[in-house]
């Protein structure tokens, strides 16, 4: 049964198995991806803080997304954490089953997919999804294998969280708001973390790791695999390929920056592809609000006449609203636009 559940399991597929095949209107044409796209890098090592400031009110307002350099984690951090994921993913599958749960309210949990109980197409994907904050609560349900997972880990979360907040602060004053406005406004923030799992796939033009999606956090910060490539996002109506830079970080707007930022900065379309000779992982960070806190524009963004185009809500509401979705359905947003 285990085996049938997990892709990480250490079964060979020969041919993709029917519940995994997209529509053919649905498949990720792979031959009209392009390759070659300038996106936007930032270093953050700059010692002119206006020129990171207008280059991330460029990316924000263009890409939805950007790569950080020089951000003060160190290469090994990264490469500990990279090979944590992959040590974990690649344990005997009883160890992992453990973890196992297709329950999106669980805090700690192993799954596969997106949400298997909704779905009737399932993504080439396995993940770890832990919650990170406070690091004390969590940590002692974090799982006990590999054996220095748990102090591998909460290090990276601790470096990321600390970064996080940085960008929230340049973030804000892109905007022309204070600099500790956004992290204010969305108060004591949650943070969680996705280790993915992408195994070899045998016919990759046919399915997703992740469909198109945007994140319902406010903040996310990936750390890709630096040896495959996966990572497309969309941009005016075609898929890029956001290929790994060395020690970078890719940065990516959420769905509540966006309705912050009244809609000035977007939370962008996103999606995971796999290949058929390598597995691939990732690890995903996000930054959430509080979810008491009331998600809406700030005074500044709208004196000018210009009307806020989403309603006040809870990001409880929404966090809600998101995972009783299918993932590639419309933007959440659009069910949180004033009348």
């Amino acid at each position: 049964m285990a085996e049938q559940i997990l892709l990480s399991s250490g079964l060979q597929h020969k041919s993709l198995p029917e519940n995994y095949k997209r529509p053919e209107s649905q498949r990720p044409k792979l031959d009209e991806v392009i390759r070659d796209s300038n996106i936007p890098i930032i270093d953050l090592s700059l010692s002119n803080k206006a020129h990171i400031i207008s280059q991330i009110t460029h990316a924000c307002q263009s890409h939805g997304f950007f790569q950080v350099v020089n951000h003060d984690i160190q290469k090994e951090c990264l490469e500990k954490v990279v090979e944590m994921a992959k040590e974990f993913f690649r344990l005997p599958v009883e160890d992992k089953m453990e973890l196992y749960s297709d329950d999106p309210t669980k805090k700690i949990r192993l799954s596969t997919s997106f949400n298997v109980r909704k779905e009737t197409v399932h993504n080439w994907r396995d993940y770890l999804r832990l919650y990170c904050y406070p690091l004390e609560d969590y940590v002692p349900d974090w799982p006990s294998k590999p054996p220095l997972f748990k102090d591998v880990v909460s290090s990276y979360c601790r470096e990321v969280r600390k970064l996080g907040f940085q960008l929230l602060g340049l973030i804000s004053l892109s905007l022309g708001l204070e600099e500790g406005y956004i992290k204010q406004v969305l108060g004591e923030q949650e943070q969680h973390m996705a280790m993915n799992y992408y195994p070899p796939c045998p016919e990759p033009d046919l399915t997703y790791g992740l469909p198109a999606h945007t994140d319902p956090n406010a903040l996310t910060i990936l750390l890709q695999d630096q040896e495959v490539a996966g990572l497309q996002v969309l941009r005016e109506g075609k898929w890029i390929a956001v290929n790994p830079v060395p020690n970078a970080l890719v940065i990516n707007i959420g769905d509540q920056l966006q309705a912050l930022s009244n809609g000035r900065y977007k939370s962008v379309w996103h999606r995971a592809i796999v290949n058929s000779g390598k597995e691939r992982v990732s690890v995903a960070s996000f930054l959430c609000p509080c979810s008491t806190t009331i998600i809406g524009p700030p005074k500044k963004l709208t004196e000018d006449g210009s009307p806020a185009i989403y309603r006040n809500y809870t990001y409880d509401e929404y966090y809600k609203r998101f995972w009783s979705r299918n993932l590639d359905q419309e933007h959440c947003l659009e069910l949180f636009k004033s009348q």
